[in-house]
């Protein structure tokens, strides 16, 4: 039994070895074919990688001829610039020596003209027993006064060109704007009237020993006028809105009957607070009727204080309101920014608010104000740009200006003095007299926005006349202030007279 089992394991030791061997021999095969495999596989790689470089060298070579042909472009049309540049410097060198040339004739000229104007000289004193001052005053009128025609000359014929293309449509514009607009006639006053209801109530206003009064204007900054006219007294204050605060004031101590200074410093606040309430309803009111929907609130407020403020008796207000008006109607015919072009009328004016708080012109206070409470530049420029203290850039500052001025000279629309007026009217005839001794009569027409002037026919040529024309118009634009424009117009009549005999 020993023998038998040494001998099957020796069998299988025999299997076990021959089996270990035959996988080794697999293995060996598979690892050989597994060894081709990689090494057919690193072939290919090593062949794209030389396919790869080869066409990546090519592509470089492409690029570097294609490069040097680029070069070589640039330099033949670097090389045509300079010869271009060598022509031009060529040509620039000729043009400096015929330029050269004619200075050195010029100054030959200017040294012979020199010569004669000697010898003129000479001559013209010798003729004339003149000095050499004096024949130089005399030669300087003669230049000025041929100067002036020739001027007067080319402005004539410039102005019919302008008034051909321009006068037209600018009459047209302004005239539809005017007739477009119904305003009303100035009826404020800075002085305002308060009935009573009886005449024993002007005693309870003043009160025992007027302490009733004094203590209505110490509250008030009023000054409360009672006099023997019956049944109204007078409110006096150069602050419009004082003075409206201190009218309601008045007139709720008049309706409730108990007048004494505690309830007068209630009544005042109250009123106070009635009017600012009403200052923002008269700005939102402003904008809503300009069809304007956004603006600072503290813009809205000081444009509705401006409801009791006049300018020449025209409320500033309904003034600022009819320019905003005026303005969009012509920037709508121009094709310009309607809405802005009614920001800048309605706001134009706006400084005139602080101008009893504030040092400065309205105009440069209403600038700071727009900036301020975030208008754009555009508004700004127009509001200080409206009465020229700086020059118009824009269209819409030049449309403000003049439907400030539409607003302002329109008949009825504000209330000179009588004494101004007079004397304006005399400035007048004095500058028309004295520009030229050949003005015979001057006649101030239309309230002043015309002048005609007759001048002698044997002194005063066509020329003349134009000239004499634009020096009253001149002189009358820097020495004068007046609303709209002063149309001057020279009348020279030419008279021939024959005696039959």
């Amino acid at each position: 039994m020993d023998g038998v089992a040494d001998l099957v394991v020796i069998a299988l030791l025999g299997a076990l070895t021959l089996l270990t061997a035959g996988h080794v021999l697999a293995l060996r095969s598979r690892s050989r074919a597994v060894a081709a495999q990689a090494q057919q596989w690193a072939d290919r790689i090593r062949a794209d990688a030389e396919n790869a470089a080869r066409s990546h060298q090519d592509r470089l070579l492409a690029e570097a001829a294609a490069y040097r042909a680029e070069l070589d472009q640039r330099e033949q049309r670097i090389a045509a610039q300079e010869q271009r540049i060598e022509r031009e410097l060529r040509r620039l060198d000729a043009a400096r020596r015929q330029l050269d040339e004619r200075t050195a004739q010029l100054d030959q000229r200017a040294a012979e003209l020199a010569r004669l104007a000697e010898e003129r000289r000479a001559v013209l004193e010798q003729a004339a027993a003149l000095t050499a001052e004096e024949a130089k005053a005399a030669l300087v009128a003669d230049i000025v006064d041929q100067a002036k025609r020739e001027a007067a000359v080319l402005v004539r014929a410039i102005e019919r060109d302008a008034r051909t293309n321009g006068e037209a449509r600018a009459r047209r514009i302004i005239s539809l704007a005017i007739q477009r607009l119904a305003g009303e006639q100035t009826s404020e006053s800075v002085v305002r009237a308060v009935p009573l209801p009886e005449e024993a109530m002007k005693g309870r206003i003043i009160g025992r020993e007027g302490r009733n009064i004094r203590a209505f204007e110490t509250v008030t900054g009023v000054d409360l006028i009672v006099d023997d006219t019956p049944g109204v007294v007078l409110l006096s204050c150069f602050h419009p809105l004082r003075r409206e605060t201190a009218r309601l004031t008045l007139e709720k101590l008049v309706a409730d009957g108990r007048i004494n200074p505690h309830r007068i410093e209630e009544a005042y606040e109250a009123s106070r607070r009635e009017v600012e309430q009403q200052c923002v309803r008269a700005g939102e009111d402003a904008l809503l009727e300009v069809g304007i929907s956004d603006m600072h609130p503290e813009l809205v407020a000081l444009l509705g204080q401006l409801r009791y403020r006049t300018s020449y008796g025209q409320n500033v207000l309904a003034h600022l309101v009819e320019s905003a008006h005026l303005a969009g109607m012509m920037a709508a015919e121009l094709g310009a920014d309607v809405p802005l072009a009614k920001r800048c009328a309605l706001l134009h004016d706006i400084g005139k608010a602080l101008t009893h708080e504030v040092e400065g012109s309205h105009a440069v206070i209403g600038a700071q104000l727009a900036r301020r409470y975030g208008e754009c530049e555009e508004v700004a420029h127009a509001i200080e740009a409206h009465h020229n203290e700086v020059e118009a850039r824009t269209v819409e500052a030049v449309l403000t200006q003049a439907a400030d001025a539409i607003s302002g000279g329109r008949p009825g629309a504000r209330r000179a003095s009588m004494e101004s007026y007079v004397k304006r009217l005399q400035r007048m005839e004095e500058i028309a007299y004295a520009v030229s001794d050949g003005v015979e009569k001057v006649f101030v027409m239309q309230a002043g926005r015309e002048i005609r002037v007759m001048v002698q026919p044997e002194a005063v040529d066509d020329v003349q006349a134009q000239v004499i024309a634009r020096d009253i118009a001149k002189r009358v634009e820097e020495e004068l202030t007046y609303p709209g424009q002063v149309r001057v117009t020279v009348i020279r009549e030419s008279r021939a007279v024959e005696t039959a005999r």
